[in-house]
């Protein structure tokens, strides 16, 4: 008896012209590509009219007889190419011996001859521990941060006017009284220009 491999992983993309198959990873699902295999021009007539026989002629066109019904021909020559198919794309795969997954260079352990699944690459998984710890720490530390509030932000700032105690927007002159919101105070002593909050003079010193 022979062992058939690649029962579950693999498409048929066979027509009434040839054959050609895809074989996928178990694991990421990347997949290999063989090679057209077409079918003898006598072959090709022989399933069609077999076909055609059984079907009343209704089904002759190659693209509907591939999915109703084909010669015994047919299925030997197919037999045969997924054979050939399955010795193809066999270099490109590897078979776990603990789980039993096909799959490809990728996802195979070189040096501990088992897929990544069943035996992780250690500087692999140590840089996506690293990435985690790095995202987390992020994460910490945002949650930390104290964010002003977006609504604060649209607020219209006040100030007092000093002659009539009104709460108004910005700007040079109060909207209620109209006088300057900035009080002019000069110095006593040598009387240059101050801030109206300040206690001592910047200019020679003297408290105000």
């Amino acid at each position: 008896m022979t062992l058939i491999e690649f029962t579950r992983n693999y498409e048929d993309l066979s027509t009434e012209r040839g054959f050609q198959f895809e074989f996928y990873c178990d694991r990421c699902g990347n997949g290999y590509r063989t090679r057209f295999q077409p079918l003898a021009t006598g072959a090709i007539s022989e399933a069609l009219d077999a076909a055609s026989g059984l079907l009343g002629g209704i089904f002759g066109r190659a693209a509907e007889v591939a999915d109703t019904v084909h010669s015994a021909a047919w299925e030997k020559a197919h037999d045969a190419a997924y054979t050939r198919a399955v010795e193809e794309a066999r270099p490109h795969f590897h078979k776990c011996r603990r789980c039993g997954q096909w799959v490809d260079d990728d996802c195979w352990n070189v040096q501990r001859g088992l897929c990544k699944d069943c035996a992780p690459v250690v500087e692999e998984e140590l840089a996506a521990i690293q990435v985690e710890a790095a995202i987390a720490d992020a994460r910490e530390k945002a949650e930390e941060i104290d964010y002003v509030d977006a609504a604060r932000l649209e607020e219209t700032i006040t100030v007092t006017c000093p002659h009539c105690g009104a709460a108004v927007p910005g700007g040079k002159f109060c909207a209620e009284c109209g006088k300057p919101l900035q009080v002019e105070k000069h110095c006593p002593n040598c009387g240059a220009k101050i801030p109206a909050t300040a206690k001592f003079c910047p200019e020679c010193g003297a408290k105000q």
